[in-house]
C-alpha cells in the first residue's frame, strides 16, 4: 500500500481524494474572479486555433513585468513542460540540488543523462561549493518544493560558473515576501538577463489553475532556440494564453503580491499551532506550504485519510523520509482542525505502539 508513496513521480493530487479537506496540494483555492472574467470571456473563441496576437500579448505582458525582452521568453504549457525541454542542451552532467521537485530528475534521467544529487539538511541552506564543478547543468527549485526554503539571489549567482547552465524553479516566488520590509519577491532572479541562466515559472499554483497548464521560461535567446528545436506547434491553448496574461499583467501582480501577504500571516500562525502542539516545523518556511517532521508519519498519514484529511507524504523525495509530511498552508480554522486531529492520532499510537516484526 506504501510502495506507490516513494515513487519519484507521485504528486499530492493523488492524496487529495475527493471530501477529504485537502492539505496535500499546494495550490491555492480557486481563480479569482477578475481571471475567471477573463477565461470565460475566451469560450466563445475555442473553435478557432490559438492566434498569434494572444500569443504575443502574454510573450509582451510577462516582458514587461520581468524587465526582459520579447526573445527571452519562452511560454510553456505549465512549469512541468519547462524540465522536459532541458535534455535538449544535451548536459553531459547534470547536478539537482536536492531535496526538490522531482520532474526535473524524471526528465533528465529519461534522457539518459547522468545525474548528481547534491543533498542538504534541515535548514537547507544552499552551498554552492558543494555542487560538483564539472556539472554543466545544476537546477534548484527558489522556494524549494518541498522545503519551503527561500535561497538568497547571491547564493544562486554563487551557483554561476564558464560552461555550465543554472535552471531555478521560481513555481512558487510569485508568493514570497520578505517578512522585513514587505518586498514581493526578494530572492527572484527572473529579472537578471545572464547568458547561463535559465528561470522556470508558473501561474497555476498562486492563481488556482492546476487544471489549465500554463507557466514560462526566461532566458537568453539562443537558449531558447535550442530549448525549442522541434518543438510542436500551438503548444499553449487559447485559454492559457489568456491566463498568463491576466494573472502575469498588474492586476495579476497586485493580486499575487496581496495573496503573499495573506499566505505570510496564516502561514505564521499555523507555525505557530504546530509548534504549541508539539509538532517540529523544519526550516524557515517561505512558501505556501511547509515540512513537519513526525515520527511513524505514514500511520499519522493514514489515520488522518481516515479521519477525512489528506496530507503529503515527502518519503518519495530525494535526502527525507517517511517521517516528514508536507502540509499546504490553509486558513486559521481548517488549520486548527488539522492541529487537533494530529494531536489525538499521536496520543492514540503512543498508547498502542505497532508491534515490533518478528
Amino acid at each position: 500500500m506504501t510502495s506507490g508513496l516513494f515513487a519519484r513521480d507521485r504528486h499530492g493530487d493523488a492524496d487529495a481524494e475527493p471530501g477529504l479537506v485537502d492539505f496535500a496540494v499546494n495550490v491555492r483555492g480557486g481563480p479569482p474572479p477578475f481571471v475567471a472574467e477573463a477565461l470565460t470571456s475566451r469560450i466563445g473563441d475555442l473553435a478557432a486555433y490559438p492566434s498569434g496576437d494572444d500569443e504575443q500579448r502574454a510573450v509582451k505582458t510577462i516582458a514587461v513585468a520581468h524587465g526582459r525582452t520579447s526573445d527571452e521568453v519562452l511560454l510553456l504549457s505549465g512549469a512541468a513542460e519547462g524540465f522536459e525541454l532541458l535534455p535538449r542542451l544535451r548536459s553531459r552532467h547534470a547536478a539537482l540540488v536536492q531535496p526538490s521537485f522531482t520532474e526535473p530528475e524524471i526528465a533528465l534521467r529519461a534522457a539518459g543523462i547522468p545525474i548528481t544529487d547534491v543533498v542538504f539538511t534541515d535548514p537547507w541552506e544552499l552551498d554552492p561549493d558543494a555542487v560538483p564543478d564539472d556539472a554543466d547543468l545544476v537546477v534548484v527549485g527558489n522556494p524549494t518544493n518541498p522545503t519551503s526554503v527561500l535561497h538568497p539571489a547571491a547564493a544562486i549567482e554563487r551557483l554561476r560558473r564558464p560552461g555550465r547552465f543554472v535552471v531555478v524553479d521560481e513555481a512558487f516566488a510569485d508568493i514570497t515576501i520578505d517578512p522585513a520590509t514587505g518586498r514581493p519577491e526578494p530572492e527572484s532572479v527572473a529579472h537578471r538577463s545572464h547568458p547561463d541562466l535559465i528561470v522556470i515559472r508558473s501561474v497555476t499554483k498562486t492563481f488556482g489553475l492546476a487544471g489549465l497548464r500554463a507557466g514560462y521560461l526566461l532566458a537568453a535567446p539562443e537558449v531558447i532556440a535550442r530549448l525549442t528545436v522541434g518543438r510542436r506547434p500551438w503548444p499553449l491553448g487559447t485559454l492559457a494564453l489568456t491566463a498568463l496574461t491576466a494573472c502575469v499583467g498588474p492586476t495579476g501582480r497586485e493580486y499575487a503580491h496581496g495573496e503573499a501577504r495573506r499566505l505570510a500571516a496564516d502561514r505564521a500562525e499555523m507555525v505557530a499551532m504546530l509548534s504549541s502542539a508539539g509538532l517540529e516545523v523544519c526550516g524557515q518556511p517561505r512558501a505556501s506550504f511547509l515540512l513537519i517532521r513526525v515520527p511513524q508519519a505514514l500511520r499519522v498519514k493514514q489515520r488522518l485519510r481516515d479521519r477525512g484529511f489528506a496530507v503529503r507524504s515527502a518519503a518519495n523525495f530525494v535526502g527525507l523520509d517517511d517521517d516528514h509530511i508536507r502540509l499546504a498552508v490553509r486558513d486559521i480554522a481548517t488549520t486548527r482542525t488539522l492541529v487537533d486531529t494530529i494531536t489525538a492520532i499521536r496520543e492514540e499510537i503512543a498508547s498502542c505502539p505497532q508491534p515490533s516484526p518478528r
